[in-house]
């Protein structure tokens, strides 16, 4: 069995264009143009010199059923993407920006057979200003996309590898996000950034005429104001806070001579001291479950954002207040998504460079959490530091975002000043510097994975003492997993067996523990992948092996014993 014999309960939704929303939720101009659907797609063939072409569905990876061709492409083989679209070169008044949400890993992009950049990273999102490459005498034009996806592990790869199994998961290669297009003014906002804080926002916008005007949705109405040069402040004495159980969003319209933007921001603080967690001002444990961000049907992507949002309806509807994406930036849709339902994100950076199993997860798997780290090439720490400020600038001003994870593990950690580059970066959002192994003194919070041992731990006062990983608990389900293998930490035979394991471990031991102290714990995990079958869900999102409402009992237990 594969992942292309699940059948995800999204995949009969995917329309001629998927994922036609807009992909800049918090930066929406509406002359959004969507470039999804059927592209070209060109790779070499088994024989010297041969060329094999496909039709493949955009956004999806080539190795996933949903791109239609379900095949891997060849390490370092060069692949081109190509499709025509319809528009008419502006007026001098007017700019047209290529967007692309994420390709992985490198790829050169040509309009109309004109270089317009290169790009290398397979998570961020990059543009070109592809106004003067537009065709002068015809609406048609054409964009191709080289790419390149050797997975070279000086740059982040997250999960993904090319011996997958176990704890390691298909790799992808290519255009894995939306391309489109947006029409825009000569002089334009080129970023908006907002800092938030309890009662007031600060904007730092760049680009544009120097006079603006903004119109803010609050919650006693809409409140205009005109501002000159790159900054506004806007403050609320009375603010309605973002929360879990509230997640309200101020909207604002910003107006910059002819350039027109919609967004929002929220008010909202998030602190940590005597040991606890505080969101505006009130302490609050961060119940969480491990996000993994992978599906049966478009492995990276689902077939729909409504993959997305059910997962987080599903954790809420549990008691979870806090998902942990893991090693893994997403489009920025499933942040929005989280900032609209009042989820908490815990973000982690994307791991690089060389996984030791020895190294990295047996010796502190045996209590060994200090360590001389192995030495780390100039290129692995410089692609591992460009990328995560890369992150931290991509998801600044999103509300649900508390908290960043710079270092999963021991793999690709290295010594150095990464604590503080990122806290300097963050804006107010705590950080843990090495989730689960080897201790650093740089870091916000004491940070512990505990799979194979009862949860027993000491509460300093200097800082929150998190349990960012535990459980892992594995259940198979009948038609419903990607093969025959299972990992897990612990084999399940049943799901009542699965369920009261689940609910002993929290009774026995999360909650004990968060009377004593503990003030966050994310329980591994959210989805099976692959042959991890150690989800509350199943990888094709089609069974959920718990009852939602006898977790939400547990996850209400947890809050009553956290607050006594």
């Amino acid at each position: 069995m594969s992942y292309s014999d699940l059948t995800s309960k999204y995949e009969n939704s995917v329309g001629k264009i998927p994922w036609d929303i807009h992909p800049r939720p918090q930066m929406k101009r509406d002359s959004f143009i969507c470039l999804n659907g059927t592209w070209e797609l060109f790779f070499h063939g088994t024989k010297k010199g041969s060329l094999k072409k496909y039709k493949i569905t955009v956004p999806f990876p080539p190795e996933s059923k949903l791109s239609g061709i379900c095949k891997k492409i060849p390490a370092a083989d060069t692949f081109v993407y190509s499709r025509r679209f319809d528009m008419e070169k502006p007026l001098d008044s007017k700019r047209v920006i290529l967007h692309f949400g994420a390709v992985d890993r490198f790829c050169r992009v040509y309009v109309n057979s004109y270089a317009v950049g290169s790009h290398d990273g397979g998570y961020t999102p990059f543009s070109f200003d592809i106004t003067h490459c537009l065709s002068k005498n015809s609406t048609n034009n054409e964009i191709t996309v080289e790419c390149v996806d050797n997975t070279d592990r000086a740059y982040p790869y997250g999960k993904q590898s090319k011996k997958r199994g176990g704890i390691w998961y298909t790799e992808i290669s290519g255009i894995w996000q939306t391309v489109w297009l947006e029409v825009v003014p000569a002089e334009y906002i080129s970023s908006i950034k907002i800092h938030s804080e309890i009662n007031k926002a600060v904007f730092t916008v760049n680009g544009g005429a120097d006079s603006k005007t903004i119109a803010v949705k609050t919650p006693k109405g809409i409140k205009s104001y005109s501002f000159s040069g790159k900054y506004f402040e806007f403050v609320d004495e009375e603010p309605r806070n973002w929360s879990p159980d509230d997640p309200y969003l101020y909207e604002y319209t910003l107006t910059c001579g002819e350039d027109k933007i919609e967004g929002y921001f929220a008010l909202r603080e998030f602190t940590c001291k005597n040991g606890l967690f505080y969101l505006n001002g009130k302490k609050i444990f961060l119940h969480g479950l491990l996000d993994q961000g992978y599906y049966s049907d478009g492995i990276y992507l689902p077939a729909t954002p409504q993959g997305f949002e059910d997962d987080i309806l599903l954790a809420k509807k549990m008691g979870f207040n806090t998902l942990r994406k893991h090693i893994k930036l997403e489009p920025l849709v499933y942040y929005h998504l989280c900032d609209k339902h009042g989820m908490l994100v815990m973000q982690d950076m994307i791991n690089n460079g060389k996984y030791s199993f020895f190294r990295d997860s047996a010796l502190p798997t045996l209590g060994l959490k200090r360590m001389i780290l192995p030495k780390r090439s100039k290129k692995e720490r410089e692609q591992f530091i460009n990328t995560s400020k890369e992150i931290l600038d991509i998801l600044y001003s999103t509300p649900s975002v508390i908290y960043y994870t710079v270092f999963n593990e021991g793999w690709g950690q290295f010594s150095g000043d990464t604590y503080k580059i990122v806290k300097s970066l963050c804006g107010n959002r705590v950080v843990d510097t090495a989730s689960g192994w080897f201790f650093v003194k740089n870091s916000d919070v004491y940070s512990h994975h505990i799979y194979f041992k009862k949860i027993r731990l000491k509460y300093p006062l200097d800082k929150p003492t998190v349990i960012s990983e535990f459980g892992g608990y594995s259940l198979r389900i009948k038609d419903h997993s990607f093969n025959k293998k299972t990992f897990g930490y612990s084999k399940k035979s049943s799901e009542d067996i699965f369920l009261k394991s689940v609910e002993d471990l929290y009774s026995k031991q999360i909650i004990p523990e968060a009377e004593k102290g503990l003030a966050g714990a994310v329980y591994t995990q959210l989805s099976d992948v692959e042959d991890e079958l150690n989800g509350l869900i199943t990888y094709d999102r089609q069974v959920v092996k718990v009852d939602p409402k006898k977790i939400n009992k547990i996850s209400k237990s947890i809050y009553k014993a956290f607050s006594e």
